[in-house]
């Protein structure tokens, strides 16, 4: 677009010269309409006929004067076309002299010569063979060698635009010199375009001039442009390539998160994409070699009593491997329900579509279901909820369920006999409106967790039972999938020992 503009420019230099000519030829018609009548009164006499002459030394003199500052050639051509006068002759001692006018000498550099006669070329390709009719000047001139000079004997006004052999332009006006109605002869004013070529010149050095400057700062620009743009976005794009065959670590990635620019930020984000890559990849391999060492345990001891009750005859003892082996299978079943679940958690969270959800009637509906099976001797659920809280949070229903279930199944399994689950939300103000949090507890009052594992607690697999619980009964995800849940919409999950004794888990979501 930049370069366009001085292209703009040259197409316009054709209507520019055009109007220079036609200013060149309406000051000509001034010239020679005034000369014409100067003649018409003084260089004209009454013949032995009645018909007007023209006088030709008054005429020549007339031309002399007349033209001597306009850069004209003035000629006058008697009744019968035959050339009477001509400003460019000069009368001397040995006859007449022609005075030729040479052109000024031309400093021009020779690499704008270059470039005119360049443009000049394709100007004329594009414009096609037009061309202008060729001055020639013959030995015996008469008025027939001119068009114009005719139209003037018969009365008429008359101009033309030629050029020469070289390509030098020329202009000419004729009008007919008069005297009572008379033509008596016809005057041509010719006058070749130099001022209108070294204008045209002129207007074109400038173009090119602001073409070059355009260009070099198209140039300049495209080169920042491919060294702060283009340059840093191919290097981006080639490490991204790179790490898509190697381990995906962000050190593969050039770090230009310092520039304060789209570059910076798409530099950081490709790192930290690449960071959570890694990351995940390393997750799914320790999911991976988790599974199958939590698998290879229940199978084992499967596999030990399947090969052990084929050799033993004692009814007894077939009965008890036979248990074994039940247990162990619902073992499998359990451990293999929990992966499944914990492996599509991830997929679930990132497809499932957030909704409001009140924690408050989740939290009453959980206590109610876990009263409603109160055995002999269990524990009870206390719920504290100040009615006039707003307990809304923004996430899926279903999952925030299986966190809050899951950490009531926990505190009931390691409460002891008649001992009180506590369960409490509240909101929590922040310094605006968007900082609130809701924050829901549940305790219980049973050992406690030891100091050193109350982060470990919620590794995968790992599982920490009460005495006398059968083993195998849980898997050890319940909590690992609790936290992932939690980190999905944005909240902490953590654990404590309670100063009265049992553990403390606490839950804090982002207020809806």
């Amino acid at each position: 677009m930049v370069l366009a503009i001085p292209v703009l420019g040259l197409l316009h230099l054709d209507q520019y010269r055009m109007s220079l000519i036609n200013s060149e030829l309406a000051a000509l018609q001034t010239q020679a309409d005034t000369l014409a009548s100067a003649l018409g009164t003084a260089a004209v006499r009454d013949g032995a006929d009645g018909k007007q002459e023209l006088i030709p030394d008054t005429a020549r003199q007339l031309l002399r004067v007349g033209l001597s500052t306009t850069g004209a050639r003035a000629r006058v051509f008697g009744r019968d076309g035959t050339l009477v006068a001509d400003s460019s002759l000069l009368a001397g001692p040995l006859g007449q002299v022609q005075v030729v006018e040479l052109p000024p000498p031309d400093h021009t550099p020779s690499y704008l010569i270059w470039i005119e006669d360049l443009y000049r070329t394709i100007r004329q390709l594009l414009e096609g063979k037009r061309q202008l009719p060729l001055y020639i000047e013959v030995p015996e001139q008469t008025a027939a060698s001119y068009e114009e000079a005719a139209s003037a004997l018969q009365g008429e006004h008359a101009s033309r635009i030629r050029a020469d052999s070289t390509g030098r332009l020329f202009l000419s006006v004729a009008v007919p010199v008069q005297r009572y109605r008379q033509v008596v002869a016809a005057l041509m004013l010719t006058k070749d375009g130099s001022s209108v070529d070294k204008a045209v010149q002129d207007r074109r050095r400038d173009v090119l001039l602001v073409f070059g400057v355009a260009l070099g700062v198209t140039i300049l620009l495209s080169l920042y442009l491919a060294r702060t743009i283009a340059t840093p976005i191919r290097r981006l794009a080639d490490a991204a390539d790179r790490v898509r065959g190697t381990s995906g670590r962000s050190e593969n990635i050039p770090d230009w998160s310092n520039r304060k620019d789209e570059i910076g930020d798409l530099s950081g984000a490709l790192r930290e994409m690449t960071q959570a890559l890694h990351a995940r990849m390393e997750a799914i391999e320790g999911f991976a070699a988790d599974v199958a060492h939590e698998i290879k345990n229940p199978l084992t001891s499967l596999r030990s009593a399947v090969e052990t009750v084929a050799r033993v005859e004692d009814p007894d003892q077939q009965k008890k491997l036979m248990g074994i082996i039940v247990d162990d299978v619902q073992r499998l079943d359990r451990l293999i329900s929990d992966i499944s679940d914990a492996s599509r958690l991830d997929a679930e969270l990132a497809r499932g579509t957030s909704e409001e959800v009140d924690l408050k009637r989740l939290l009453e509906a959980l206590v109610e279901v876990q009263r409603a099976g109160i055995e002999a001797g269990g524990p009870s659920y206390r719920l504290e909820i100040d009615p006039r809280e707003d307990l809304r949070v923004e996430g899926i229903e279903g999952r925030l369920g299986q966190v809050f279930r899951n950490l009531i199944a926990n505190a009931t399994s390691f409460s002891p006999p008649r001992g009180t689950i506590h369960l409490a939300a509240r909101r929590e103000r922040g310094r605006g409106r968007n900082d609130d949090t809701i924050v829901v507890t549940v305790a219980d009052e049973g050992p406690g967790i030891p100091p050193d594992k109350l982060d470990d607690i919620f590794d995968r697999f790992y599982s920490e039972r009460p005495k006398g619980e059968k083993f195998g009964t849980h898997s050890g995800l319940g909590l690992s999938i609790s936290r992932q849940i939690v980190e999905a919409h944005g909240g902490v999950i953590y654990a404590e020992n309670r100063s009265e004794g049992g553990a403390r888990f606490t839950v804090t979501l982002p207020a809806g």
